[in-house]
């Protein structure tokens, strides 16, 4: 970890919605810069501990994903890579989870809102209790980490992009270093959306959204060429859920998001059936801890999409 005295903080009131590079940069920073970071949660504060989910239809969603930032990192020029590593998550204890009505990957089946405000132990990271049914193990990083694109104008926050964005990597958590190509000088780097904890997929379309600070050091290299994010982690990168194994069910067919959304549908009945949970409860419990993976996509016209529920949240 990196010596607290030279750490610079940037406050989450240097927040903006959306890339364009024509923001003014927050800060100026020399490369090999360590900065915390105060991120707000995804919805920019609109929800919190008291919230139900009557304040879900009234979200103002031309305030969703703030990120913190821009950062303008000295030296940095287009064609070069940010290399960006992370040192630290410093959580809140406090995060959210919805349905959002039209949103997610299966809006077509789950059209009533719904909400889970979570409590959990900033200190600890103690598994996390969900509605008296399951705990889910937790796993901090940030959804959102990316540099400005070249092209002109705002562009929307919400679609990943070939310089970062709202990627949604579970696995980049504190000890990972992330390579993001740069394409406007002083790369205009900057961070948010940050999750206690979620699921390879993010199937309802939320994590536990979760305000929480970041510790990155910021630097550059200049002799490497990535055409888009590029990372690589210290460790192994799923044992806070694989102490138990898995339930696993299987989508087959010759579109890859049909067999996603088919798998996931499945691991839904399956929890109504064994939980007696709600189909949105279970739904929500997929996204923050249940697993999409590929498993075949070379046996044409079908392929397999296979979707993981570790047992560990069940203990």
């Amino acid at each position: 970890m990196c010596n607290d005295s030279i750490i610079k903080t940037i406050h989450s009131v240097h927040h903006h919605h959306g890339w364009d590079n024509a923001i003014e940069p927050a800060f100026l920073v020399e490369r090999g810069q360590t900065l915390e970071f105060e991120c707000l949660d995804s919805s920019g504060g609109q929800l919190n501990r008291s919230s139900s989910v009557a304040d879900i239809p009234g979200l103002d969603f031309n305030k969703i994903n703030p990120v913190t930032g821009p950062i303008y990192v000295d030296g940095a020029k287009p064609g070069d890579v940010l290399k960006l590593t992370i040192h630290e998550f410093k959580p809140s204890g406090f995060g959210w989870t919805a349905n959002i009505p039209g949103f997610g990957l299966l809006a077509d089946q789950f059209k009533n809102a719904a909400l889970n405000v979570w409590s959990y132990d900033a200190s600890t990271l103690a598994p996390a209790a969900f509605s008296g049914i399951a705990k889910v193990p937790l796993k901090p990083f940030a959804g959102t980490i990316g540099v400005a694109p070249a092209e002109k104008g705002s562009h929307s926050v919400v679609p990943p992009r070939r310089v970062g964005g709202n990627m949604d990597i579970r696995d980049l958590s504190a000890g990972t270093t992330l390579y993001l190509p740069i394409e406007v000088e002083g790369a205009l780097f900057s961070i948010g959306d940050t999750h206690a904890a979620q699921g390879d997929g993010e199937v309802c379309g939320t994590a536990i959204e979760s305000p929480m600070n970041v510790v990155v050091e910021l630097d550059v290299v200049n002799n490497l060429k990535i055409d888009s994010p590029y990372f690589t982690t210290s460790g192994p990168v799923t044992r806070h859920l694989d102490s138990k194994g898995y339930q696993v069910t299987t989508g087959v067919a010759p579109d890859l998001m049909e067999g996603a959304k088919s798998a996931v549908s499945q691991m839904i009945d399956l929890l109504v059936a064994q939980h007696h949970m709600s189909p949105e409860q279970a739904y929500m419990l997929c996204s923050v801890c249940g697993d999409l993976r590929i498993s075949e996509i070379v046996d044409m016209p079908n392929w397999v999409v296979s979707f993981y529920l570790p047992n560990v949240v069940f203990e």
